[in-house]
């Protein structure tokens, strides 16, 4: 399966893919672009927010509101004005880290991980956040927290720590958010690319941004085989989500960071927004209560 050109798009670190099923309409950012955007599948036109700090991912919420990592805290913006309204004020910016890919559980709670700014620490966390904007620490030795999903039943997390190639999975308890008993449940080989965002379907399948992969793979959880996979023409796949009324359009995001002259004159549509038509369905993204 091929993925379609949606969005000629120079984004340096395109990511966090996510979809508004109330409002129709993809969310995704530059992290090093500091921009947010929105795209609208309608009318095909793209609505850029400049936020002028790294942002690393972006969840609904209610209220013509998104919740957004920043840099330096976690805050609100409002879709008609672009107010920005900080939440939570982190000092991690000041050690040289960041917010990095995030979702929200099920039940509503935000979950962030970090990466260490131009450097490759296993110092790094998972956090959630909850509706009273309380923040707890759930995870810690990672190297570059990314992407994450849910089985349909909450029973189960997934995430995936970028450098190691591994997606773990937890036992997840809905009623305190808290995660237990980790498993390695997909190793995929530094040969097929880097696990970065994620995203699940009707059916309980992973799908895996694959950077320097050249695409996204299905896999199986169960056995942690790749069944299928779109194939991008772009190296720097970043991130995934289902999309459109059905939830059958899959969309994908891309980077043109850390790569040569003679790689971008190659792959001139590195930092474009993608989208392929699947034969399975996704699953609905949960928004941001408070």
């Amino acid at each position: 399966m091929n993925a379609s050109l949606l969005l000629n798009f120079n984004a340096v670190l395109g990511e966090g893919a996510i979809w508004d099923y109330d409002n129709q309409k993809l969310y995704w950012v530059d992290i090093k672009g500091r921009l947010f955007n929105v795209y609208d599948p309608l009318t095909q036109k793209n609505s850029v927010y400049n936020v002028h700090k790294r942002i690393g991912t972006v969840v609904p919420c209610a209220n013509n509101k998104v919740l957004v990592a920043l840099q330096d805290g976690i805050a609100t913006l409002d879709l008609l004005t672009g107010e920005i309204e900080y939440k939570l004020k982190t000092q991690i910016h000041q050690e040289h880290k960041r917010f990095n890919d995030g979702k929200c559980d099920p039940q509503g709670r935000f979950w962030v991980g970090t990466l260490t700014v131009g450097n490759a620490t296993s110092d790094n966390k998972l956090y959630s956040l909850t509706s009273d904007f309380t923040l707890a620490e759930h995870l810690d030795g990672l190297t570059i927290s990314n992407g994450m999903a849910w089985s349909a039943d909450s029973s189960l997390m997934y995430h995936i720590d970028t450098p190691t190639g591994e997606v773990s999975q937890y036992d997840f308890d809905k009623n305190t958010g808290s995660i237990a008993n980790k498993r390695v449940i997909i190793k995929i080989p530094s040969t097929e690319g880097y696990p970065d965002g994620m995203t699940i379907d009707s059916e309980g399948m992973l799908w895996i941004a694959l950077w320097d992969g050249f695409g996204v793979g299905r896999y199986d959880p169960q056995t942690g085989k790749q069944l299928q996979k779109v194939n991008v023409p772009a190296p720097k796949v970043t991130s995934c989500a289902f999309g459109g009324k059905n939830l059958n359009q899959l969309y994908i995001t891309t980077a043109s960071c850390e790569m040569s002259e003679d790689e971008l004159n190659e792959y001139p549509l590195s930092g474009s927004l993608f989208v392929a038509e699947t034969t399975v369905a996704g699953c609905r993204s949960h928004r941001f209560n408070f």
